[in-house]
């Protein structure tokens, strides 16, 4: 088995989450051991992270603190590394560039996945950085998919409660006004609709109409994929 290394602390619930799914996926596959996986918690001071997810502003300051976790779980011995949050993946050839270990996608992995599922046009929801950096947009133009994003009102009022998530707050009403979001994709011909930030998992939205996929999810069944190599 390969060891994996994840970079969390974006959300604790969300790491939590993502390391249950990893462990318990793995077990399925193979009952011989438990996975190998190392965790480090970033000591990101919360206003880095606020500006980030309310107001796509400060993204630099990130840098030197991804980069040294990241340092710092190839000298544990991870023999690759995750990051369980789309927004960080705008500093993905950063971090990449500092370690000599493979770090998967989720955005590669995500496209990956549409592809292979021949989704044709799909519905984007996420952090204002990740749609401002075009992160998905870029990489399913290249692959041929197309994609729609909400309006700038929606994405305001989706900025609010991906912030309310990320401190670990979550309420019915939250869940309500992403479920109207996605809705608005339906008149847009979409063939699913993407969760394009790992926190929105926490609300399980449903929709009766379209499928919805969860990306942590796609980025977790790569990371077994990758451990049981």
């Amino acid at each position: 088995m390969k060891t994996v290394g994840i970079i969390g602390g974006f959300g604790p619930e969300t790491t939590s989450e993502f390391y249950l799914d990893v462990v318990f996926s793995c077990y399925q596959k193979d009952k011989t051991s438990r996975p190998p996986i190392l965790i480090s918690s970033v000591p990101l001071p919360y206003k880095i992270e606020e500006d980030l997810i309310m107001k796509n502003e400060g993204a630099e300051r990130y840098i030197p603190f991804l980069v040294e976790e990241a340092q710092r779980l190839e000298k544990a011995g991870a023999n690759f590394l995750v990051l369980p949050c789309n927004s960080l993946h705008v500093f993905i050839e950063n971090i990449r560039s500092s370690v000599k270990i493979p770090v998967l996608s989720i955005v590669e992995e995500t496209v990956e996945f549409m592809k292979k599922n021949n989704f044709k046009k799909v519905g984007i929801v996420s952090t204002s950085a990740t749609i401002k950096n075009k992160l998905y947009e870029n990489a399913f133009q290249a692959s041929g998919i197309l994609y729609e994003t909400p309006n700038d009102l929606e994405q305001e009022k989706m900025g609010k409660f991906i912030h309310n998530l990320v401190m670990g707050q979550q309420n019915n009403r939250d869940r309500e006004e992403l479920i109207k979001i996605i809705d608005g994709f339906e008149n847009k011909n979409v063939d699913c609709v993407a969760l394009a930030c790992t926190d929105l998992q926490l609300l399980i939205p449903k929709h009766q109409n379209l499928k919805i996929f969860d990306t942590m999810k796609i980025l977790s069944e790569a990371t077994v994929r990758e451990i049981l190599k």
